[in-house]
């Protein structure tokens, strides 16, 4: 079973966030071998603008550890779809274009590695509304929660050794206008169903285990450490104890 390299809130496009994110991926391809033993996991806010020379400069470096024979799987965030607090649905598209390569692709994004489910959410599915524009909340809507649902209840699914779901937006511990919205509602489906819960957004990197039932409940910070906040570099086995997690201090 690969092991999982948690990341999040990138940020390219902010000052100094691409180089910090291209000697990170460097510290990782060069600490982390055989590469093909790791699933990095991005749980959004890769850019900090929806701006196609910041998509294509996260992209390249994206693409550079997957050259290197890592798994990389990603979700977007507020800041992917726009500038942070107001978003735009035409960059929905341009996000699937730079990062999947093609515009079919809905949420729950279902990828099955090495007896691991990942479930990437899309957090920002609701918040793309006129009303919307002022705040940085998240909100999944009741469309995306009944197919997670339904994944989750699924024979491919269910036969997996454990199962994974990110998202970008925190469900716990929230800040002001912040938070998911429909927290509680995930909670509902994912409680005892879910084995690791990764998810980004509030710079914090605290540890929630426990929460729902799920034995990993973990927030990478800023990967990036943007504006001197926290990133925690946590390298996920499965297989062991959560106690076994630790940080790879890669920055």
């Amino acid at each position: 079973m690969k092991k999982i390299i948690h990341l999040s809130d990138i940020h390219v496009g902010y000052p100094d966030m691409e180089e910090r994110f291209g000697n990170l991926a460097r510290e990782i391809a060069f600490l982390k071998e055989p590469a093909n033993n790791y699933v990095i996991v991005i749980t959004g806010d890769i850019v900090d603008s929806a701006r196609d020379e910041n998509f294509e400069a996260a992209k390249d470096i994206v693409e550079y550890l997957r050259g290197m024979g890592f798994e990389v799987l990603v979700v977007p965030g507020n800041h992917d779809y726009g500038t942070g607090s107001f978003g735009l649905e035409k960059n929905v598209k341009r996000f699937k274009k730079w990062f999947f390569g093609k515009m079919k692709v809905s949420y729950p994004k279902k990828d099955i590695i090495d007896g691991v489910a990942f479930l990437g959410l899309d957090s920002m599915a609701e918040e793309l509304h006129w009303y919307d524009s002022l705040w940085a909340n998240g909100e999944l809507g009741e469309p995306q929660l009944k197919r997670l649902r339904l994944l989750l209840a699924s024979s491919e699914v269910r036969a997996c050794e454990k199962r994974v779901v990110y998202l970008h937006h925190h469900p716990f511990d929230p800040r002001f206008l912040h938070e998911l919205k429909d927290a509680d509602e995930l909670g509902s489906v994912a409680k005892g169903k879910v084995d690791c819960l990764l998810y980004g957004h509030n710079h914090q990197g605290r540890i929630r285990n426990g929460k729902w039932g799920i034995p990993r409940c973990y927030d990478a910070g800023s990967s990036t450490q943007k504006m001197g906040s926290r990133g925690v570099y946590r390298v996920i086995d499965l297989t062991k104890n959560p106690r076994e997690d630790y940080d790879g201090e890669f920055i």
